[in-house]
């Protein structure tokens, strides 16, 4: 649970969200994510305020404004790796043949260009979190959310992870905010936000990109 949390990020900022467990953070995810309704408060993502909290309100600006990268990945198992990278197309009506496009030109810009075909099964752990990345860009959203992203690779996979996510957050001016129990990891991003019993303890201050 949070407890009188105030935060601003910045256009194109990294930050990494840390805390012991309990501490509220993928509450506070959860919650800039549009998955959990606050109690009470405003929340404004790029400029937008909002104002409704119903479901269809709600699912279409995660599509258009928001990306979610997950621990376990969520890759649907029956799907290549193309069509689960295209399925927020999908559900934006794109047309097959452009949304394909699409999907494989953002595989490419993370270097799974050669396994498009693929099924979740027959790639490595690493290369799954590379698919779960680029489905949650291809819809060129805004901020990109990252719940414990590297918590299920080995520490030389976890590293490549975070650098692709450095490279897409400064090519691309992508805002990203990561949940990670590692400290390493937290410690090479450029904001860290400390959470302690539902409070935000330190790094709330806003910083320009």
């Amino acid at each position: 649970m949070l407890d009188t949390v105030t935060l601003s990020v910045e256009r194109g900022e990294f930050c990494a969200i840390v805390g012991p467990s309990g501490s509220g953070k993928s509450t506070l995810l959860n919650i800039i994510g549009l998955l959990d309704r606050p109690c009470s408060g405003r929340l404004e993502i790029g400029g937008e305020a909002i104002r409704s909290w119903t479901p269809h309100a709600t699912a279409s600006l995660r599509n258009r404004l928001i990306g979610f990268v997950f621990q376990s990945f969520q890759l649907l198992p029956r799907l290549t790796a193309w069509q689960n990278v295209a399925l927020p197309l999908q559900y934006r009506g794109v047309a097959r043949p452009a949304r394909r496009e699409v999907a494989e030109a953002m595989l490419a810009r993370v270097g799974l260009a050669a396994w498009s075909d693929h099924l979740p099964s027959q790639l490595s752990g690493g290369q799954c979190q590379r698919v779960a990345i680029a489905r949650a860009l291809v819809g060129q959203p805004q901020l990109l959310l990252a719940d414990e992203p590297t918590g299920s690779l080995d520490s030389a996979t976890s590293r490549e992870v975070m650098a692709l996510l450095r490279s897409l957050n400064a090519e691309l001016g992508i805002t990203v905010l990561m949940v990670t129990h590692d400290q390493e990891l937290a410690a090479s991003c450029p904001r860290q936000i400390r959470l302690r019993d539902g409070r935000i303890v330190e790094g709330s201050e806003a910083r320009a990109a």
